[in-house]
């Protein structure tokens, strides 16, 4: 987390460290804690990414790019599926017969909400702000992680006002109980 650079240099290492969690995942052959382990790391780092982009991408694609309202709301539409996945994901119990399929269909939402964001949204973006803008986004953005939730909350709000006003106490409590729990340490 925090790479550094403009925003879509920030979020272009953040899918490329989410792609490889997905091919550890595939490549597992056991499951048990080890699986749990990972499935957390993803699970933190997806929710970290999503409420940054909610609070600050979004906001300006809808700012600076002509039809960037209609953009937005997909994005945010991604979100939504995706955090209702990670929500299953976290109360399954890793022998589940659905855990396989679960993950399979989280890997295939986040890879298509990864390729429409790098091959139509970023480069859009790109042409409509300035360096200035596009830095200013990455600070913001790797400032939101840092204080973002580690674990879904698909009822919470997605409005960039009530994110930025809710996401760093439900960010605290929920690394507070990551604290306790040892959960993303590994």
């Amino acid at each position: 987390m925090g790479h550094g650079g403009n925003v879509i240099e920030e979020l272009k290492t953040d899918h490329r460290e989410v792609e490889a969690m997905f091919g550890r995942l595939q490549a597992m052959t056991v499951g048990g804690q080890v699986l749990r382990d990972l499935v957390d790391e993803v699970t933190i780092e997806l929710v970290r990414h999503s409420v940054a982009e909610e609070q600050y991408l979004y906001p300006a694609v809808r700012e600076h790019i002509q039809g960037g309202d209609r953009l937005a709301d997909k994005e945010i539409e991604d979100h939504s599926r995706v955090e209702k996945i990670l929500k299953k994901l976290e109360q399954m119990d890793t022998g589940d017969t659905q855990m396989s399929p679960m993950l399979q269909q989280l890997m295939d939402e986040v890879s298509a909400h990864i390729r429409d964001e790098e091959d139509n949204l970023f480069p859009m973006l790109s042409r409509a702000c300035t360096p200035e803008q596009l830095n200013d986004l990455g600070d913001k953005i790797r400032r939101a992680k840092s204080m973002a939730p580690t674990r879904p909350h698909p009822s919470a709000p997605s409005s960039p006002t009530a994110s930025k006003l809710l996401a760093p106490g439900a960010g605290l409590v929920d690394r507070a109980r990551d604290f306790v729990s040892g959960r993303g340490k590994s």
